[in-house]
């Protein structure tokens, strides 16, 4: 992998996929999120499916609740995986162990999906990927002009990332503060972003 003067990344691996998996499915009367039944496997196999056909490697996944069961359930071989022991504590803690295992990774930038939103496929993957330009690159799906995921976060605002994120709010903070340099990427004709939150929402999974 090579840097150029502007701090344009090439090479294979530029950008990570990062799969926040951790949840404990409060609302689905505990039910971690990860392992809910999609297409005869547990959810989490589809974010990682998701990320590597949009063209992310490598792939890390951040797991928290029932994290054990993950690992001996779900076929994660290739996945760096990531246990994060605060996961109570919101999407913030995922987001900051997720961040923080990439960093010894020489990867460019980091693409982070939700493991609660499998309407997301590899076309929107692969677009927001695509609008990784430098270590400096900062984007997100849009969905009719509204913000949403995935996201990518350009090395260089790792650690801005980190320092802000808490609870549930994961990068928000950081990208309503930066948002003159976010690139929105309409994804709205090729993917639904729903969440899986609530039993009214398993309908959604197949």
């Amino acid at each position: 992998m090579t840097t150029n003067e502007t701090g344009a990344v090439a090479g294979a691996g530029a950008v990570a996929g990062l799969l926040l998996a951790a949840g404990g499915g409060r609302r689905l009367g505990g039910r971690p999120k990860a392992l809910l039944p999609h297409q005869g496997r547990p959810l989490v196999e589809h974010g990682v499916r998701v990320l590597r056909e949009g063209g992310c490697g490598p792939v890390h996944v951040v797991v928290g609740a029932a994290a054990a069961d993950v690992r001996a359930r779900a076929a994660l071989d290739g996945c760096v995986v990531v246990e994060n022991p605060q996961w109570r504590q919101g999407m913030g803690s995922s987001l900051r162990a997720g961040l923080g295992s990439l960093l010894g990774t020489g990867s460019a930038a980091a693409l982070v999906l939700l493991v609660d939103q499998p309407g997301i496929g590899p076309a929107a993957v692969r677009r927001v990927r695509e609008a990784f330009h430098s270590t400096d690159s900062l984007a997100a799906a849009a969905y009719d002009g509204e913000r949403g995921h995935p996201v990518l976060f350009g090395r260089a605002h790792w650690a801005g990332i980190a320092a802000s994120a808490a609870g549930d709010q994961g990068a928000r903070a950081y990208l309503k503060e930066h948002a003159g340099a976010v690139e929105l990427v309409e994804c709205g004709d090729v993917a639904q972003a729903y969440d899986i939150d609530t039993p009214a929402d398993l309908g959604h999974l197949e």
